[in-house]
């Protein structure tokens, strides 16, 4: 069986073929289902209970080196859009016109060849509103380049902090939007998928953000199957950001979907708060968001210290109470205390809409005290 020939260094062109995806799981976590012959021989996901086993290369198309320097302008510094330990991100258009996000591997970077391929394999199997979609890839030489579907608003990070003089922080509605379809593609990869897959690295940078703010989760080169059958954990080396990453990972290497929880939890603290996981740039004790945040979090009378300041009192206070709720729920650190992420999907959906009905009533009450104070200006004439 021929695997992840990209792993090659041959200058040619080349295609990943993706014949199984026993890869991601440490030879431990996917199940094998009887093929249509019943030799049970074909290994796959399962995904909203059907086996997915896709075509070489998913969905996504093998694009030639010289396609993507002509896409990007040959990378040129003008059309960077991002740049991590990973290498680069590249707005670019294709010849067919459309408009996207590519990103350049740096070879000596912190993503290699194993997460390369984790999130060709992933992205290709995985379909979901709430994920990128990964239009193809590029395995020429030693190149590596991921080519996604351009997100026009950026990060959630780049909407949260330091904001330029004349950027407009997020509303709390948007805010709200932002955690119910995070949270949503986190239920897809728990829920929806069998074994579930275990995300690992989400946090505010990997939330990218289209032109209604609507949010999808990027970046599946840490993303890891999780545990089958009797096992409650997958032991791997501990892997994703410092400030996100669950406290039970980190001391054991023992990872579950809590794992995921947890991340999430600090995302939430982010949206609420406005601050960063770690920003060592604030005064002592308060560098460590979660550690700063957590006297706060069973204290009602004091959540008003955990808000955004660039809300300006903007959000509904009760909503604001169910959403620290869930946040301090989801940040305990007892994993096995934590809510599943449906129940925080059915939790936000609900805070969601309440915030949005609260702003339509008092849009409604503006209205009426405005038509009342015209007709007591014409009655005055």
């Amino acid at each position: 069986m021929r695997c992840f020939s990209c792993l090659s260094t041959r200058t040619n062109d080349m295609r990943i073929n993706i014949d199984t995806l026993s890869y991601l799981t440490d030879n431990s976590s996917v199940d094998t289902r009887s093929d249509s012959t019943g030799t049970g021989s074909q290994s796959g996901i399962l995904v909203d209970g059907k086996v997915n086993s896709p075509k070489p290369g998913g969905g996504a198309r093998s694009f030639t080196f010289k396609e993507l320097a002509a896409a990007t302008k040959n990378f040129r510094e003008v059309n960077m859009i991002g740049k991590g330990g990973f290498g680069s991100v590249f707005k670019g258009r294709l010849y067919s016109g459309q408009v996207v996000a590519i990103k350049q591997l740096n070879p000596d970077g912190h993503q290699g060849n194993q997460e390369f391929i984790v999130e060709v394999l992933m992205l290709s199997v995985f379909h979901h509103p709430n994920l990128v979609t990964l239009i193809g890839y590029c395995t020429s030489g030693a190149q590596r380049l991921l080519v996604y579907e351009y997100m026009p608003m950026g990060s959630l990070e780049d909407h949260l902090f330091d904001l330029e003089p004349d950027q407009k922080p997020l509303s709390w509605n948007t805010r709200m939007k932002i955690a119910v379809g995070a949270a949503r593609g986190i239920e897809y990869l728990h829920c929806k998928i069998s074994p579930p897959v275990i995300y690992r690295d989400l946090k505010s940078a990997n939330i990218l953000l289209d032109r209604d703010f609507s949010p999808k989760l990027s970046d599946f080169g840490l993303a890891k199957v999780g545990p089958v059958g009797n096992r409650t954990y997958v032991s791997t080396r501990v892997m994703g950001t410092y400030g996100y990453c669950a406290p039970e990972y980190a001391m054991s290497g023992k990872l579950t979907i809590k794992s995921d929880i947890y991340c999430f939890g600090v995302v939430l603290l982010e949206l609420i708060t406005g601050r960063k996981a770690i920003d060592l740039s604030k005064p002592n004790g308060e560098q460590y968001l979660v550690a700063w945040a957590r006297p706060y979090l069973k204290e009602p009378k004091k959540f008003g210290h955990l808000v955004d300041p660039l809300l300006r009192g903007k959000y509904p206070k009760r909503c604001l109470s169910y959403a620290i709720a869930i946040t301090e729920m989801c940040l305990n650190e007892d994993a096995n205390r934590r809510p599943k992420i449906g129940d925080v999907v059915v939790a936000f959906e609900y805070i969601a809409a309440q915030s949005k009905s609260h702003d339509a009533r008092r849009a409604a009450r503006k209205s009426t005290d405005s038509d009342r104070s015209r007709g007591e200006t014409k009655l005055s004439y």
